[in-house]
């Protein structure tokens, strides 16, 4: 695929992220599964993550995601319990390792051994308030082309997933396009070119901590849906806030051509096609523009450091529990 035919949603996406983190606090991420029975089932396009009281102490422990089993084990953080026995479930060893591993790697987990025997326990405790809303964001540039838009939309507000699902379009909106999406959901009219965000209807907020129903499929006269309790959506909430914080929204790579640029908010620009471009999709080996060249070396991580309360390196947790061997 040439550069010039890189999708506009992929560039729409970028400079609203780009967007929200100058005009909100929002930690923000792209493309993240949003549900709890069908794994893969919905991913929504741009994930907001509203600070809570205790944001300052999940971004002290590291600046990766914290494995969720890890954080829903019985491991504490007073006394340690023997590494075979850290997570529940029916867990194949290599499994089991693989998690008590990247716990201890993110600095969640500390690890000791005791007559030859391993041993784990959690370095702090785990903040539950360190996020206080979730926003879900569905992009659609192009409102004539709606796809599976009213679906996706219905299925986030039954589902009740996040505190606000908002739809935004770079579109002229109309009253039958509102007419065609569920009255809870936000809009937004963004233009990229101006970064301008008109709100054409505020969203409703949602019962994050009702129990909630999952659409799983949809065919003309059925559709089939799943309940989901109020605890499984609040450890899936937990899911979708940690990955977030993780992974955040600049997950490209820079190609290696001399037309690749970045912008100063961090975005794969072609200087060749004057815009922004994805690099998976538009920089392959069929571009007639491609000419080898040095990728632009940008550090993601400091932009995010500077633009959002996300905390680039943070120096852990661990060094401050000295002294917890008392507790054996």
């Amino acid at each position: 695929m040439a550069a010039a035919d890189a999708p506009r949603e992929f560039a729409f996406e970028l400079e609203l992220c780009s967007h929200l983190e100058t005009a909100t606090e929002w930690v923000l991420s792209r493309q993240l599964g949003a549900t709890v029975d069908r794994a893969g089932r919905r991913i929504v396009d741009v994930v907001g993550v509203v600070p809570g009281p205790d944001f300052d102490e999940r971004a002290e422990i590291t600046e990766r995601a914290i494995p969720k089993r890890a954080i829903e084990s019985d491991v504490g953080v007073g006394e340690a319990v023997p590494r075979r026995r850290a997570l529940d479930g029916d867990l194949t060893p290599e499994i089991r390792d693989g998690i008590v591993d990247a716990a201890v790697d993110v600095g969640f987990f500390e690890t000791e051994r005791r007559n030859g025997r391993g041993y784990v326990r959690q370095t702090t405790r785990y903040p539950e308030r360190w996020f206080d809303r979730l926003v879900g964001i569905e992009n659609k540039p192009d409102l004539a082309d709606p796809g599976a838009l009213s679906r996706q939309l219905r299925t986030d507000v039954s589902l009740g997933l996040f505190e606000e699902v908002v739809l935004a379009t770079e579109s002229h909106v109309t009253r039958a396009h509102l007419n065609r999406i569920p009255p809870a959901v936000g809009v937004w009219r963004f233009d990229p070119e101006t970064g301008t965000r008109d709100v054409i209807r505020e969203a409703t907020p949602l019962r994050t901590d009702a129990p909630g129903i999952e659409l799983v499929d949809e065919r003309p006269l059925r559709t089939d849906v799943v309940p989901v309790s109020a605890e499984s959506k609040a450890r899936a909430r937990r899911r979708i806030a940690e990955r977030a914080y993780g992974k955040g929204w600049r997950t490209y790579g820079f190609p290696a051509c001399v037309h690749a640029e970045a912008t100063a908010e961090g975005l794969p620009y072609c200087a060749r096609f004057d815009r922004v471009v994805d690099p998976s999709r538009a920089c392959g080996s069929d571009c007639d523009a491609r000419d080898p060249g040095d990728p632009p070396a940008v550090d993601s991580d400091a932009l995010r450091g500077e633009r959002t309360p996300w905390r680039p390196d943070p120096p852990g947790v661990a060094r401050r529990q000295a002294g917890l061997d008392r507790f054996r």
